[in-house]
């Protein structure tokens, strides 16, 4: 099947550059499209609970599956929540150094906001409160009230409860599946109204702060560009070659098409089957692969870590309040459970962050419609570093478990063992069925 989100890539590019024309030639009319971008972030507002319901449901579930297999899941499971927390707190570190957003200031009335929240808090910050605060009155006001903590917290209920069920429990998380399919499939049409939130967002932005707002996007686009070459090549590489003495660079090299394709569709879900097929043709054992995989595609989402991060600190920045330290923690620390599962869809990272600032600080939500700009210009560069984060820990596992073959990875990188393109054609018709069916079928 043709992939039509190219067009919406190339409709979001023209839209950015109209906004920035109109922003630049009539002011004041790009002040008055604030509506469009705002009006967009709505609509990914209202997708902010059901995303994180289901994913968090169906991610309880991966880690319960992944851990019964014993040492592979176990190690594969630590190993990602290590790189998730050294990605986020890389994020955090080049976020507050570069502070791209300092002094923008977007609108006099977002920094009001910023300041009738601040003394809000004030007032009502008690731990009392906030426990109160996240415990909804029904399991259904959860999704009605736009409280995401508590979407948060039924989500762990139900996923947990869900476990204990067991194989009892397997045809409930394939309807979960099925459902996020199809909150996703929502979410995937909501994203074509991208273009004109886009455009509106950035005619309002340019239109109240001029040159300025495109030198704060460009820098906090290129720093990250910058940060997960960083991660990639500073703490990825030397660990792989310490752990298994496999060159990274020799590595990437062999999952050069990978990349390519990655690189064409903005999503890392593309080289799934791939990336399966190469690994076990690299030298690591079938289960291991088989563990590993699936399971980064769903907690090792570096790139996506990297992204929220610097995304949160700029918006803050921005809007003329930034975050405290202890602000930015907590609600990464959300961040990254939130995403979990929700890698390679085309918003999801939108509605990650709008879903942790919602969350957190609600006043800071309308500075999204600043990033749907520049969204899909660094979505590549978050796949593409997901993608290395997966190949590289799979050859980890491998090596941890004594499951990898190093005779046959070097041979294969030096290009003595081909892969054979030919053994993917019928795996990528048809992607593979969702986990919790595959679980079904075991009933």
């Amino acid at each position: 099947m043709r992939d039509r989100t190219r067009y919406l890539y190339l409709a979001v590019i023209v839209a950015v550059l109209a906004g920035i024309a109109v922003g630049f030639l009539w002011p004041d009319v790009g002040k008055e499209l604030k509506p469009l971008g705002t009006g967009f972030v709505n609509l990914i507002k209202m997708m902010i609970s059901p995303i994180i319901f289901c994913t968090i449901v169906l991610g309880v579930g991966s880690v319960t599956r992944a851990a019964k297999v014993g040492k592979v899941g176990g190690l594969a499971l630590g190993y990602f929540l290590v790189m998730s927390t050294v990605a986020l707190a890389i994020g955090l570190l080049v976020g507050n150094l570069i502070d791209p957003g300092t002094g923008l200031q977007i609108t006099d009335a977002g920094k009001q906001a910023a300041a009738a929240e601040a003394a809000k808090g004030g007032e009502a910050g008690s731990g009392a409160d906030f426990v109160l605060g996240i415990i909804p009155t029904t399991l259904v006001s959860a999704f009605t009230s736009g409280q995401v903590l508590q979407t948060l917290l039924v989500a762990l209920l139900a996923g947990f409860a869900l476990q204990a069920m067991g194989t009892k429990g397997a045809p409930i998380l394939v309807a979960v599946e099925y459902i996020q399919r199809l909150v996703f499939r929502i979410l995937g049409v909501v994203m074509w109204a991208a273009p004109v939130g886009a455009f509106g967002a950035i005619a309002a932005v340019v239109g109240s702060t001029g040159v300025k707002a495109l030198q704060s996007l460009a820098i906090v686009m290129l720093a990250f560009y910058v940060t997960c070459l960083l991660f990639v090549g500073v703490i990825l590489g030397p660990l792989l070659w310490l752990v298994a003495r496999v060159n990274l660079w020799s590595l990437l090299r062999y999952l050069g098409r990978e990349f390519l394709l990655i690189l064409s569709t903005s999503s890392s879900e593309t080289a799934f089957p791939r990336l399966i097929a190469k690994m076990e043709h690299l030298g690591v054992s079938r289960p291991v692969v088989g563990i590993t995989v699936p399971t980064g595609y769903s907690f090792n989402l570096d790139g996506t870590a990297i992204y929220l991060t610097m995304a949160t600190l700029f918006i803050g920045s921005a809007t003329g309040r930034p975050l405290a330290v202890g602000e930015q923690i907590s609600l990464l620390l959300f961040m990254m459970i939130a995403s979990k599962g929700a890698a390679g869809v085309t918003g999801a990272g939108l509605a990650t962050l709008a879903g942790g600032l919602q969350s957190h600080r609600p006043d800071l939500v309308d500075g999204v419609g600043i990033i749907v700009g520049i969204d899909r210009f660094m979505s590549e560069a978050r796949a593409l570093t997901n993608f290395a984060g997966n190949a590289v820990a799979t050859v980890l596992v491998g090596k941890w478990t004594g499951e990898f073959d190093r005779d046959r990875c070097s041979a294969v990188l030096a290009g003595d063992f081909p892969f054979d393109e030919a053994t993917l054609l019928d795996e990528e018709e048809e992607p593979p069925p969702p986990a919790a069916e595959q679980e079904l079928a075991k009933v």
